[in-house]
């Protein structure tokens, strides 16, 4: 079953990266998104890390709450 909770906890965790990313990017232009290496790097491994934690997070209440 914490198998299970580590999935969905990366899946809403990814989610959430993307709407945080939608939020932190909104005053970029295309071509800068598209151009600029930088931004892809820094920003998708940003998304990356916050699925990590959620996934982590979510394992930690679910022992801490269920087992």
């Amino acid at each position: 079953m914490i198998y299970a909770i580590g999935i969905i906890g990366f899946i809403f965790g990814f989610i959430f990266g993307q709407f945080f990313l939608l939020f932190l990017l909104r005053h970029k232009t295309k071509e800068e998104l598209l151009n600029n290496k930088q931004i892809r790097y820094t920003y998708g491994l940003l998304n990356w890390v916050i699925a990590g934690l959620c996934s982590y997070g979510l394992i930690i209440l679910y022992q801490q709450y269920f087992i």
